[in-house]
C-alpha cells in the first residue's frame, strides 16, 4: 500500500476542515475559569479555560465582546459559546467564542457590581450630581 505523505500544513488544513464541520463542535458552550486573560489593543480578547484537567485557548472578538454585560478577569467562572477551529499557524485548536456569562450564583450579582464600580468611578453616584427630589 503506498504511503500517503502530508505536509504539516495540509495535515492542520485538513483537520481545521474537520472541526469546523462536525456538528458537535459547533455552537457548543464550555464551562470553566478564566485565566491569562488579555485584552488586545485591537479590542480582540484572547484567554484560558481550564478546569482541574485541561485548558482550551480561546478567543472572543470585537464584535462579539462588546455585547458582554460583565467585565471578565482571571479567576472568573464563565460559560463561553462558540465554535471549534485551528489556528493554522500554531496548530492549536481553540475556541472562537461568540457569546459569554459568567457561571455560578451570584452571576447576577457580579455583573451589578462591576457595573456599580465602574459608574462610580465615573463620578456618576456622587453628592454633587443629585438632584432635589420635586
Amino acid at each position: 500500500m503506498p504511503r500517503q505523505i502530508l505536509s504539516v500544513g495540509e495535515l492542520t488544513i485538513y483537520l481545521q476542515s474537520k472541526l469546523e464541520t462536525d456538528p458537535t463542535l459547533q455552537g457548543i458552550w464550555v464551562e470553566g475559569e478564566l485565566s491569562n486573560f488579555m485584552r488586545h489593543s485591537s479590542g480582540h480578547m484572547y484567554f484560558t479555560i481550564k478546569d482541574s484537567t485541561a485548558r482550551l485557548k480561546c478567543v472572543m472578538f470585537k464584535g462579539h465582546n462588546l455585547r458582554l454585560r460583565f467585565r471578565p478577569t482571571d479567576g472568573m467562572a464563565v460559560m463561553a459559546h462558540g465554535s471549534i477551529t485551528i489556528y493554522p499557524k500554531s496548530g492549536e485548536y481553540q475556541l472562537y467564542i461568540d457569546a459569554m456569562e459568567p457561571s455560578g450564583l451570584g452571576s447576577l450579582f457580579l455583573a451589578y457590581e462591576q457595573l456599580k464600580e465602574k459608574l462610580t468611578a465615573e463620578g456618576l453616584f456622587d453628592n454633587s450630581r443629585k438632584r432635589p427630589i420635586p
